[in-house]
């Protein structure tokens, strides 16, 4: 009869059971601590990567997130110095910041508004450059809207797909309820998201959509910075721009940089490659990174999306057919 040492083996790893076994004894002197080395070196590498995932899996917003704060008053007092007042949708809440028209054109009731939906970093009052360019396309009728995420800047709340789709489709609809002026949407990098979710969800309402620096949809985005991990499935705010545009048939303009790192151009290529509107153009400017486009005012950028989005509500094809998507030259 075998004979079995005092200790038990920890019945909860399969080398202890075959190191108590016996099994140990039948391998040659020189194997035991090179295959015992080698799987503690396993063991810990698993571990590891089994408590990122944990990681990653729990504080995937932060990774996605990242607001910057500021009380009420320090807002309202930097919104003024723009020219901007606080922007409240039909219950209240307060949406953003906007800032009216200016021109014979507004007060004779062409004026146009248009919603800026920002990146995933600062806030809205950030992007004021928007204003500026809008403002330097003639004529100056445009009413630009800078949309503020829950938890950013000095809204309240959390940020999450969820909650930034449900407060961006309150403000559209109370925009809706104001008048009948046109409405054009913009979403820059994470922006991209609502924007091209209000996109599908009032298609017949949303006049055209610039997006700058997009994605096709985050879990591909989150795929190149994670390759290692399985971000399909542990993503919880996933934002399917493709799906999301499948509805929309307006006037689209796609605008990538040929060196970012941060969102690859080849995911806002593919975005407009599957964007189901005939009426679309796709522009990259070859050398800038995610954060250096030419979005200064005097940009020709300004001029080419607004006068692509006009020759489309006139005669609703021309520059957007499928086969005029060719690279923009890239601005000076």
């Amino acid at each position: 009869m075998a004979k079995f040492p005092k200790t038990r083996p920890n019945p909860g790893t399969a080398f202890s059971a075959l190191r108590f076994s016996g099994f140990w004894d039948t391998l040659p002197p020189m194997q035991n601590p090179i295959f015992d080395f080698m799987f503690r070196a396993f063991r810990i590498i698993v571990l590891v990567y089994l408590g990122l995932l944990g990681l990653l899996a729990g504080c995937q917003r932060r990774f996605i997130y990242h607001p910057s704060r500021l009380s009420g008053e320090q807002a309202l007092k930097t919104a003024r110095q723009s020219g901007l007042e606080p922007w409240h949708d039909a219950d209240g809440e307060f949406a953003g910041w906007r800032r009216a028209a200016s021109g014979d054109d507004a007060v004779a009731g062409r004026r146009r508004r248009v919603v800026v939906f920002h990146g995933n970093a600062g806030h809205a009052l950030n992007r004021t450059y928007y204003i500026d360019g809008f403002d330097a396309v003639a004529p100056a009728n445009w009413e630009v809207f800078l949309f503020e995420y829950p938890g950013f800047g000095s809204r309240d709340g959390r940020p999450s797909e969820k909650t930034i789709m449900a407060a961006a489709s309150s403000a559209f609809a109370a925009l809706m309820r104001e008048d009948d002026a046109p409405i054009y949407l913009v979403g820059e990098s994470l922006g991209s998201g609502p924007a091209c979710g209000l996109a599908g969800e009032y298609p017949n309402q949303v006049a055209g959509v610039w997006l700058v620096t997009p994605f096709n949809s985050l879990k591909d985005a989150a795929r190149i910075h994670y390759p290692a991990f399985p971000v399909g499935l542990l993503l919880r705010d996933r934002y399917d721009n493709v799906a999301a545009l499948q509805s929309f048939e307006g006037p689209l303009v796609i605008l990538t940089a040929g060196q970012d790192r941060v969102v690859p151009s080849r995911l806002g290529r593919r975005l407009y490659e599957q964007a189901a509107t005939a009426q679309k153009r796709w522009i990259e400017q070859a050398q800038a990174d995610h954060n250096s486009l030419n979005l200064n005012a005097e940009a020709s950028i300004w001029s080419d999306v607004v006068a692509f989005w006009n020759a489309e509500a006139e005669d609703g094809q021309g520059a957007g057919n499928p086969g005029d998507g060719a690279e923009a030259p890239e601005d000076p």
